[in-house]
């Protein structure tokens, strides 16, 4: 087999970080109780995540050939194409992203916004509005969850069909030539690099704003609340005052009694 370079430096990073950070805000939600403060992590992980599509996207516009939305390929005659060439040894081959990892990338990008906008909304404050997109966000997780699991089942079942080494593509950027289509000249490993140091200085400043007492975020001037804890204190607060309100009258229903009994204490029996 011929290889070829495809997939630049930067189309690379941004798919493994994709990947880590995904994983970990999933396994965090699932693993720890969203009343520790270690959950906060799951959400600055899923901002994280956020931030790092939208530079996917400016990427998808401006970037080397395979890695610009223009050659993704989501006609779906285009799929059904690729589907039934995976049954033929002879169907046809993609240099670039097939239908299949298109349609992919182009869900997941979506539902990773989707989930940074409803983690947005959950943590801007207030049960109703957090109880209101909970569903939704959950929904909009395991729908990752299950393109990203169908996505790494149909590489698996390429290289097993076509004996091609397709999952090392994201790894070295080199795919089998393909006629007609011509590799990229450059990687762009400096682009890969400033990509690098904006995703880290975002992360930084999550880390730099979040308070893990009351565990809230100061995200460039807007106020969030990270996991059940700040509504806890919230509630606690009023529980509190109506438990400190439930003593004041019981406190002076006492008072009333003690005042009552020195009155009849006071009152003696007339001897006539």
């Amino acid at each position: 087999m011929n290889f070829k370079q495809v997939y630049d430096l930067p189309t690379r990073f941004f798919h493994w970080t994709f990947v880590a950070l995904f994983v970990g805000a999933f396994l965090i939600a699932k693993q720890v109780d969203d009343e520790t403060a270690l959950f906060s992590f799951h959400m600055m992980m899923g901002l994280t995540l956020g931030f790092v599509v939208l530079l996917r996207i400016l990427w998808g516009f401006v970037g080397t050939s395979y890695a610009r939305f223009s050659t993704f390929e989501l006609r779906p005659s285009q799929l059904i194409l690729y589907f039934r060439g995976l049954l033929q040894k002879d169907g046809k081959r993609w240099f670039g992203h097939n239908p299949a990892s298109s349609w992919s990338g182009t869900l997941m990008m979506a539902l990773a916004l989707g989930l940074g906008a409803t983690g947005l909304l959950m943590a801007q404050g207030g049960e109703t509005l957090k109880e209101s997109v909970e569903e939704i966000h959950e929904l909009l997780a395991y729908s990752f969850l299950a393109v990203s699991i169908l996505h790494v089942a149909g590489v698996l079942f390429h290289m097993i069909r076509f004996r091609e080494p397709l999952a090392f593509a994201m790894v070295d950027g080199k795919k089998t030539e393909v006629a007609g289509e011509h590799p990229i000249e450059s990687t762009r490993p400096w682009i890969a690099w400033l990509f690098l140091i904006l995703v880290l200085g975002f992360s930084w400043n999550l880390l730099r704003g979040f308070d893990p007492k009351d565990r809230s975020l100061n995200l460039f001037g807007w106020a969030l609340t990270l996991g059940e804890e700040g509504h806890d204190h919230d509630s606690h607060r009023q529980r509190d005052n109506q438990d400190d309100k439930e003593d004041e009258d019981h406190e002076h229903e006492d008072h009333e009694h003690e005042d009552h009994g020195q009155e009849d204490e006071g009152e003696l029996p007339d001897d006539d």
